[in-house]
């Protein structure tokens, strides 16, 4: 392979990295923009050093390869080695921490209380002055144009949450309470995912971020906070009750009031199911169902592999009619 050819195939495989679902160059908010510029200026000068450095070498082996001694080494030593880092890396810091206290500044009127399980997200939302949570479950709805505080926590393991569009990281912990605040600036869905190694399915622990316009989000709260419609089909709701699903989940307004799995109230109307991993669709409900645990290992469901597909359908129609 030619050195042009081996270059192209190294650009191209470094560009992949620059684009997707989760990327930080792609940011949607105030917090995410900063990061990004940081992260720039950091790389520019990772180049800059490396080809300064390089460019010594060359010239030192190819054009001056005869050996030569500096009358003062210790000035290079001392300029190169010791002033030039500590300048730099001194400008470096006082800028970065320039921008801490916007990136930790406290929220101005959304409070939403996140917490970590097995894995998947417990999510409630507090707005200013609420006496009562609006719950609901692996996913993050957000206004633009204001900043909404996080305030963050575990059940059993460290876990850590990261929307890259949006911001940083921060780190969920048992037993303590984490503080994040986002200021997201363009409406859209954003994956987030838990960023740090918590077991088994921790790489199927997601989910999706729903950024709206301040009246949408407003008139979706309101609906959030109502109770679950009344069932279509009888069948299903009866169903899901002789199976116990009730023990370990709850559905506002029915007798459903289990708190061990997420809350179905809304699941409907969710960007996604399983924690980020599935879609709100019939055949995904029915397989989530009957496979949970081959799907996301050591889930705390239990599959219902032993129900018929019509049993299967009865429940996913229920299911449906949740939104």
């Amino acid at each position: 392979m030619t050195a042009k050819a081996t270059v192209l195939c190294g650009a191209v495989i470094l560009l992949a990295g620059c684009e997707g679902r989760q990327s930080a160059l792609s940011p949607a908010g105030e917090d995410a923009a900063q990061l990004k510029f940081l992260f720039l200026v950091m790389l520019a000068g990772a180049v800059v050093l490396w080809l300064a450095l390089n460019g010594i070498f060359y010239y030192v082996t190819r054009r001056q390869p005869k050996a030569f001694r500096l009358k003062h080494p210790d000035r290079l030593i001392l300029g190169a080695g010791v002033i030039f880092p500590t300048v730099l890396i001194g400008a470096l810091l006082v800028w970065g921490l320039s921008i801490m206290p916007q990136q930790r500044a406290s929220g101005d009127g959304l409070t939403i209380r996140i917490k970590a399980e097995e894995w998947w997200w417990r999510v409630e939302y507090w707005p200013e002055g609420a006496t009562q949570p609006v719950i609901a479950a692996n996913e993050v709805r957000l206004p633009t144009g204001s900043r909404s505080e996080l305030r963050l926590t575990a059940n059993l393991y460290i876990h850590s949450l990261w929307i890259p569009a949006l911001g940083g990281k921060m780190d969920m912990i048992p037993g303590r309470e984490t503080v994040l605040t986002l200021h997201p600036e363009k409406p859209g869905i954003y994956r987030g995912q838990c960023a740090e190694f918590c077991g088994a399915s921790h790489a199927l622990m997601a989910f999706e971020t729903v950024v709206m316009p301040p009246e949408e989000f407003a008139d979706w709260l309101q609906a959030e906070a109502a109770p679950a419609r009344p069932a279509a089909d009888p069948a299903g709701e009866a169903l899901f009750r002789d199976e116990g699903c009730g023990a370990c989940h709850a559905v506002r307004g029915t007798d459903f009031t289990g708190q061990t799995g997420p809350d179905l109230t809304h699941l409907a109307s969710r960007a996604s199911l399983a924690a980020g991993i599935m879609q709100v669709t019939r055949d995904d409900l029915k397989r989530w169902i009957a496979h949970t645990g081959d799907i996301k290992p050591e889930v705390a469901m239990p599959a219902y592999d032993w129900l018929s597909d019509a049993q299967l359908d009865q429940l996913a129609t229920y299911l449906e009619g949740l939104k």
